[in-house]
């Protein structure tokens, strides 16, 4: 019971995480009427907002491993607050700026989300991608549901005031986030550790060597290769997702479509919630470099699809704006998990902490490049010029990168046999109780 809950409030604060930058593509329509922009002068939301996010990511995932994963958890919980205020801002400059502080928050909660997950439920790798796989396409969801529903009746403002009380419920449900048994043992504090692995009935694991802390450790041998390859693959997905499913909504509703482009990608969105599934089974029974690289091309080839699809109809458009989100929201979903497990307790929030980096760097120059290159170029030759990236960022996780599967998978009892995706899920399922 006590696995179920914890799941349960981390998957809670994964997605109202991802709701705040996610919300920013969906205020850009909004913003740019208000303000009379331009394409290219309101990509400066998103820009600011992932600027903050890549620091966030950073400063929280140092913290993460210095003060421990609950005390940042909450330190996040307290920024989601505060910066719910960003609709009461009067000019597009004050937005910018709490945008910035907006992000610190949001890009703060994922390494350490992702960090303490993997540490609680080791062995669990479908579980924690299926959570991270469900979380994102959960903030999605909400955010784009959220404004089909509120923002043509209040205006784009709405949305950044509707999350206060969802960041007031994860500062209630902070109480229920325990520490990580490894990082007490790694501070000397072996018997809390104890008291943990026993609470939480995790078998003991050997306590693992002190190494260096800090970002000289992710560049020194044995992991330098890795994090070049996990930076590159982050910043590849981040400029497909926040330079470019940013502009979505915008580029549906030039297309001339009769639908909402809220509602498309709302639709869009909740269809690909199978994709993430399938991805959390393929991650911990099959291969977690491959499942990495399988997604990655399903992301490459359906931006290459847009090619030729005709955005101004919904039943052909809506197939390939699946493959996207399918595509992006597998490969965020094995990211994170693939991170956290490659780098050890003394550095994993800082390891997880630049890999959301990078993803949310990709963020920062996207938008600008998208809505300056969108200025003067289809929309198909755009996608193309995204989509180079991730085919090459996939082609290094497929030669390069390191298995994870097979050193976290848990093992099955003497006799017991895996029958298809359906028992593989209730075994999951079991461990989590």
């Amino acid at each position: 019971m006590l696995r179920v809950r914890l799941v349960a409030v981390l998957s809670f604060a994964l997605v109202v995480d991802q709701m705040k930058p996610a919300t920013l593509a969906f205020i850009l329509p909004g913003a740019r009427a208000e303000y009379g922009l331009t394409t290219a002068e309101v990509a400066m939301l998103p820009v600011g907002g992932l600027t903050g996010t890549v620091l966030g990511s950073l400063l929280w995932g140092q913290l993460a491993d210095r003060i421990g994963r609950r005390a940042s958890v909450l330190l996040a919980a307290l920024l989601f607050v505060a910066t719910t205020v960003c609709g009461a801002m009067p000019s597009f400059e004050a937005n910018i700026m709490m945008c910035v502080l907006m992000g610190i928050s949001a890009g703060g909660m994922l390494p350490i989300v992702y960090a303490l997950i993997s540490e609680v439920l080791p062995g669990r790798s479908g579980t924690i991608v299926l959570t991270a796989g469900l979380t994102t396409v959960g903030g999605y969801l909400a955010a784009s549901g959220l404004s089909a529903v509120f923002e043509p009746v209040y205006g784009w403002r709405i949305l950044w005031f509707l999350q206060l009380p969802l960041a007031l419920a994860l500062l209630v449900l902070n109480r229920w986030i325990p520490e990580s048994p490894s990082f007490l043992a790694s501070r000397g504090n072996t018997a809390e550790a104890r008291r943990m692995t026993v609470l939480f009935g995790l078998s003991d694991t050997p306590a693992e060597p002190r190494t260096e802390r800090g970002g000289r450790a992710l560049l020194g041998p044995g992991y330098r290769r890795q994090t070049l390859i996990i930076s590159g693959f982050a910043l590849s997905w981040g400029l497909v997702y926040w330079g470019f499913v940013t502009f979505l909504p915008t580029v549906l509703g030039e297309a001339g479509l009769k639908t909402a482009a809220s509602q498309i990608l709302f639709g869009s969105s909740l269809l690909s919630i199978p994709g993430t599934a399938v991805a959390a089974w393929l991650y911990s029974r099959w291969s977690s470099r491959k499942t990495m690289t399988l997604y990655g091309t399903v992301t490459a080839v359906s931006l290459a699809a847009l090619t030729t699809v005709p955005l101004d109809s919904a039943q052909v458009a809506v197939p390939v704006l699946i493959g996207l989100l399918t595509g992006v929201s597998g490969v965020v979903s094995v990211l994170g998990p693939y991170t956290a497990q490659v780098y050890p307790t003394a550095f994993r929030g800082l390891g997880s902490g630049l890999s959301a980096a990078c993803s949310k760097s990709g963020g920062i120059v996207g938008p600008p490049v998208v809505g300056s290159l969108m200025a003067s170029l289809p929309i198909g030759r755009v996608a193309i010029v995204i989509a180079a990236p991730m085919a090459l960022a996939t082609a290094l996780i497929a030669r390069y990168g390191k298995e994870t599967t097979a050193a976290t998978r848990t093992p099955a009892p003497p006799g017991s046999s895996h029958k298809g995706g359906q028992d593989h899920f209730r075994q999951m399922w079991r461990h989590i109780r």
